[in-house]
């Protein structure tokens, strides 16, 4: 039993408050009261915070006092994306009734839940992004997945291993992932920790639940329409998508029309090291440019997001790649057509999002004339693409539908300058109802009226500064001033007294009002029916204007891969049916936008093959491109399977079907992983997945341990590769010049430089890929050029010409054996320490030349502390 102490009493607005919160627990109430959304308790708090608002308490001090936050409800387009963005989930809890209507408590209810994977609020969403609610259910064996954006009505599923699933996470991106209870660790412990997750109860991944939900979602018997009836995990996982959305109060969705597969042979394998390696799309850098901030041409939204589609999943049918170089290579070669073509897209709005905003009756006046005045942009686009030579061109301008009722219909029936919401009135055409224009005529003849009434009564009353005015209060009302108040007739009604005047009102303007603002009612009224009427008439054609978006969706990217080619000198790539990638000139397409005016691309051959030049070794200092060759190499190849030309002279290879790279440190430490494991990690993977078809680049392998292990790990990895039945085509940078060594014993590995001119006291970093091994590294050149200070440069000089002299065939050369061969570790140890410490005599001319060497004018005086104990102990070890 509760105590009388213990026990709060509710005001009627808090418990209806609780109530309504214990349904939603997990999300943060925004609870409409008045002319405000407020927050309670911890939501108050946590809404304070990301908001920037003031957080103060209702009912201070009393013993229902709770933490209050709030903002007016005209900034709820403000305020929601922020919360939204820092992973809230928002239930907008609204006034079901007039205020007016009542004498007890207004009704409440959730009119919405907004979460960061689940919004139509534009502000939330970025134009060029879709915005993907994923759903993931973890099978025996396969784990399925689904994305869907609610706000472009794309559905789309698939299943695989965790690998598999890793890669679509990587690429989808899901603002929000949904997850099955049970499985709150495997998620995290398989795919890391970076999604907003939620958590749904386990019978809703059940299959049968599944089946139901889509089919009847769909009004089908079964999904083999849609090519997914096999895809049981997929399917459950869509299932919960669908429920997800009925739970968060998004139960219009006459838009989500189809569900795709997306077919795992159709595309490109690239695991998430190779995606986040090659910084396609997104960078762990945030000033990095990625490659798709250098492609990105298009026009239009729908184009936008298509293409970082098209990036994430590059094709390896070879019909279908040549289709999109054959319509890019037409729009190269017809520039009128082409700036036509871009002329058009540029005037449609984002008709994916627009008919979405259709379908839930989420729409604006403006925004339907939008999609009217976007249809019509179509329009040109079609009969240029009718009238085209090409054939792939010709089919997209047959497909694309004129919808000429539905143009007709919007034009006719609205304003072509129509409001941004029904509320402001004039949305609606005149001629379209006549009772309409009739009150209309009303409401606007109401100032010529007043002024007639007003002129009347100054005329008959004597007062020449009698004003007629109107408040919210009480309506239209008569001004007089103190010094008339004697002439004002006994039959005006007095209603506020000011300080230097008096209000009145009449009869007359009574019954004015009435007529008035009874007309403003009904125009509303009647302008909301009409508009409601012609929304759900569009939504009959929400499936020829989705097909519309993604043909000019289509067109927009090949359009923009016809200007990117203009302007970057880009050729088309020729693919055929053989195994080899025979680049001339390439370049990287995102350095070479880098470099500063007038500075030219040094430009590299890259040919691989499988009988005579499978494994490129190349060697070369730190900073002299070699990783720049590895990611170009596979920035050209994907840019010409996803149906780009490329930068280079000319470019023939046979489709890729798998894209492997291990470039650059990906430390994980953050995760207790050292950086030699996440190499090996990642080695490993590529090791245990190639193909005859696939590509690898490798950069730097096993420089995470000591010399002696990371070249025979390095050495032990290139030959398997070689001799892998696959014989896949394989690039190894490395500044292990020992294994230039490989080529005398393994066929199909050649040498190949990134070359340099030495010269007096620098390197010059030419850049330029030539045949033949480097012989060393010049590590001790780029420190200098990094700023290292001048005593350890100076040491390290002395310690390799040591080294070079005295040890050069043991120390440097970890694969042979030693000449001393019965010499074990710790004498080697103690041999190589011997070497570095024991000092030349005289010991006072090696004094000499340690100052000579110096440059006093350079040297810091930390530098000169330092250089001075060095000296100190060499004379104490004396």
């Amino acid at each position: 039993m509760v105590s009388k102490e213990k026990e709060v009493k509710e005001t009627p607005l808090m418990k209806q408050y609780n109530e309504i919160k214990r349904k939603y627990p997990d999300a943060c109430l925004l609870f409409r009261v008045g002319d405000f959304y407020e927050t309670f308790g911890e939501d108050a708090v946590r809404a304070s915070k990301i908001l920037g608002i003031v957080l103060t308490k209702r009912g201070a001090g009393s013993s229902t006092e709770t933490a209050l936050a709030g903002f007016p409800h005209h900034s709820l387009n403000t305020y929601l994306p922020k919360l939204v963005k820092a992973g809230l989930r928002v239930a907008i809890c609204d006034q079901l009734e007039d205020p007016k209507m009542t004498k007890t408590i207004v009704k409440r209810g959730v009119t919405e839940l907004v979460t960061p994977g689940v919004s139509m609020n534009d502000e939330v969403l970025q134009s060029k992004s879709n915005n993907f609610l994923a759903s993931i259910y973890f099978g025996k064996k396969t784990i399925g997945i689904s994305f869907l954006d609610v706000s472009t009505g794309e559905f789309l599923t698939a299943q695989g291993n965790s690998e598999y699933i890793d890669k679509l996470l990587q690429n989808f991106q899901p603002s929000e992932v949904l997850v099955p209870k049970q499985n709150k660790s495997d998620f995290k412990s398989v795919f890391g920790e970076d999604f907003h997750n939620f958590y749904l109860e386990d019978w809703v991944y059940k299959e049968d639940y599944a089946l139901e939900t889509l089919m009847n979602h769909f009004q089908t018997n079964s999904l083999k329409g849609f090519g997914v009836e096999e895809l049981t995990e997929g399917i459950i996982a869509s299932g919960a998508v669908l429920y997800y959305l009925s739970e968060t109060q998004h139960n219009k969705r006459q838009h989500i029309t189809s569900i795709q597969r997306i077919a795992e042979d159709a595309y490109v394998w690239m695991d998430r090291f190779t995606i986040r390696n090659l910084e396609l799309y997104h960078s762990y850098n945030p000033n990095a440019v990625t490659l798709l901030d250098v492609i990105d041409k298009t026009l239009s939204p729908m184009g936008a997001r298509l293409l970082k589609r098209w990036l994430a999943l590059p094709l390896k049918d070879i019909n279908k790649i040549r289709n999109r170089h054959e319509v890019v290579s037409y729009l190269k070669e017809h520039q009128e057509v082409l700036k036509n073509i871009q002329h058009q897209i540029k005037q449609i709005s984002d008709l994916e999002r627009l008919i979405s905003k259709i379908a839930t009756g989420k729409v604006s006046p403006r925004e339907v004339v939008y999609l009217s005045s976007s249809l019509d942009a179509i329009i040109p686009i079609k009969n240029l693409a009718l009238n085209s030579t090409q054939e792939a061109v010709k089919i997209i301008g047959d497909s694309l539908h004129s919808c000429d009722l539905l143009r007709e219909k919007i034009k006719n029936t609205l304003n072509q300058e129509a409001p941004v919401a029904i509320q402001k009135g004039n949305a609606i055409a005149r001629g379209v109802n006549i009772e309409l224009d009739d009150l209309r005529a009303i409401s606007t003849s109401g100032k010529e009226y007043l002024e007639g009434i007003e002129k009347r009564e100054s005329e008959k009353t004597g007062i020449s500064s009698l004003k007629i005015s109107f408040n919210n209060v009480f309506g239209y009302y008569i001004e007089v001033r103190n010094t008339h108040k004697d002439k004002v007739p006994t039959d005006w009604i007095r209603k506020q007294t000011l300080v230097n005047a008096e209000r009145y009102i009449t009869e007359e303007l009574k019954e004015y009002e009435t007529k008035i603002l009874g007309a403003e009612e009904k125009i509303y009224k009647l302008e909301t029916e009409i508009f409601d009427q012609l929304v759900s008439w569009i939504a009959t054609y929400i499936k020829p204007v989705q097909l519309n978006a993604n043909l000019i969706a289509q067109l927009d990217c090949l359009t923009s891969f016809a200007q990117l080619a203009i302007e970057n000198k880009y050729v088309c790539p020729v693919l055929d049916e053989s195994y080899d990638l025979d680049i001339k000139n390439g370049r990287h397409p995102v350095i070479e936008k880098q470099l500063p005016v007038g500075t030219p691309y040094i430009a590299n051959d890259v040919f691989l093959d499988r009988e005579a030049q499978q494994l490129i070794m190349i060697t070369g200092p730190n900073m002299s491109g070699k990783s720049a060759i590895l990611r170009q190499t596979a920035l050209i190849v994907l840019l010409a399977q996803m149906g780009s030309f490329v930068p280079a002279d000319s470019l023939q290879m046979g489709v890729v079907d798998k894209i492997f790279t291990r470039v650059g440190a990906s430390d994980n430490i953050s995760m207790g992983e050292s950086t030699f494991m996440v190499e090996m990690n990642e080695t490993a993977s590529i090791l245990n997945n190639i193909s005859d078809r696939s590509l690898v680049l490798l950069d730097e392998i096993g420089r995470g341990t000591s010399t002696y292990d990371g070249i025979s790990i390095a050495w032990a990895i290139a030959e398997y590769l070689h001799e892998h039945p696959s014989k896949p085509k394989t690039l190894f940078a490395t500044h292990y010049h020992e294994l230039n060594e490989m080529s005398e014993s393994l066929v199909r590995i050649q040498n190949y430089n990134v070359s340099v001119k030495e010269l007096k006291d620098t390197v010059l970093f030419v850049r330029k890929l030539v045949k033949g091994g480097s012989a060393h590294s010049f590590g001790i050149h780029v420190a200098k050029m990094a700023g290292m200070p001048q005593t350890v440069i100076l040491k390290a000089q002395k310690l390799l010409k040591k080294l070079e002299k005295d040890h050069s065939s043991e120390a440097l050369n970890g694969l042979k054996p030693s000449k001393e061969g019965s010499r074990n570790k710790d004498e080697q140890a103690q041999h190589m320490q011997m070497s570095f410490f024991n000092l030349d005599d005289p010991l006072l001319e090696e004094i000499k030349e340690e100052i000579l060497s110096l440059d006093i004018n350079t040297l810091t005086p930390i530098e000169a502390m330092m250089k001075l104990n060095e000296i100190k102990r060499m004379l104490q070890k004396k």
